[in-house]
């Protein structure tokens, strides 16, 4: 998705009220799929709009994001990929995001 439709799909949200989250990766370290900036919008539903690295790195900010979209708490998350099964076989980057997951009341 282009940067101009992202901003757009953000008003459109602001406009209409639906309930979303907006998580914004703010820091890596080490090698990560998405870098600082990268975003994702979040429905309550589940539905994403961008991406900030897919698999399970990304299910654990969506998961994060319906608790803030419930809460209307901001939190921030540190997505950690450097241990587990898929770092063992080499199928994840090895390092670490810092997102920041906020509510678009």
């Amino acid at each position: 998705m282009k940067e101009i439709e992202f901003i757009q799909t953000l008003q459109n949200i602001f406009f209409t009220g639906e309930p979303a989250a907006l998580a914004t990766i703010v820091r890596t370290r080490g090698s990560t799929p998405r870098k600082a900036g990268s975003k994702m919008i979040i429905y309550p539903s589940g539905r994403i709009i961008g991406t900030v690295g897919g698999g399970c790195g990304e299910g654990e900010v969506i998961e994060k994001a319906l608790k803030v979209i419930n809460t209307g708490q901001p939190v921030t998350h540190e997505v950690d990929l450097t241990t587990g099964l898929l770092y063992e076989d080499g199928g994840i980057c090895g390092g670490i995001m810092d997102v920041f997951i906020e509510p678009l009341l």
